[in-house]
């Protein structure tokens, strides 16, 4: 539990990713290649740029779609009350181990789903989906767009998305991870509910 957790978790990854580098399935350092797209339902190509843009915007609306019935599910009441006071989940009867392991794996089958759709998308499978790097990244996002919020995820992934994007094309390319480190910090040290967080509470404070 608790660092402990997180500590296994990242060796766990960093095993996983040199197991990835060594296995012949995955290219090695060079990845995958050449992904075809194939077509969906075996008559929608997934070739064309805009049937491609549409399948993608419905993985996303059918995996947030899936988040906010989870999340307002009594399963997902459960999850909130074991976050806010383990001990008190055990001692209301909840098998906590068994509800976070439901949770880790729609975490899993969802990251699993978006890394998919990342290949099909650049046709491309890179270790650099496979590095703790990106379990990194993804924390980042959260806690830029507000833990706790739907849509705070959703607003730090365009956010950390749309810099990384305009930082690589500027000048000021090879200080990507610093620029958004940074950011990062300021955030935290401004914002300690995220961007969405920090919305909410003032929506609240001076409309309600």
């Amino acid at each position: 539990q608790g660092i402990y957790f997180a500590m296994v978790t990242l060796a766990l990854a960093q095993l996983m990713f040199f197991f990835y580098i060594q296995a012949p399935f995955t290219g090695g350092e060079d990845g995958l290649h050449g992904v075809p797209r194939g077509e969906l339902f075996g008559f929608i190509s997934l070739r064309n740029t805009l049937a491609m843009y549409y399948f993608v915007f419905a993985i996303f609306l059918f995996g947030f779609a899936l988040i906010q019935r989870t999340v307002h599910s009594p399963f997902g009441q459960v999850l909130k009350a074991i976050r806010e006071n383990e001990p008190r989940a055990v001692s209301l009867g909840y098998n906590v181990d068994a509800y976070k392991l439901v949770a880790f794996i729609l975490s899993a089958g969802l990251a699993g789903l978006a890394g998919s759709t990342k290949t099909l998308v650049f046709q491309l499978a890179s270790l650099t989906d496979a590095h703790w790097h990106m379990s990194g990244e993804v924390i980042l996002m959260t806690l830029l767009g507000g833990v706790g919020t739907l849509f705070g995820p959703v607003v730090g992934a365009g956010l950390v998305v749309s810099l990384q994007h305009l930082l690589a094309q500027s000048p000021l390319g090879n200080w990507v991870g610093p620029i958004l480190g940074a950011i990062f910090v300021l955030c935290v040290l401004s914002f300690r509910s995220g961007i969405v967080g920090e919305a909410v509470k003032m929506y609240r404070k001076n409309f309600k």
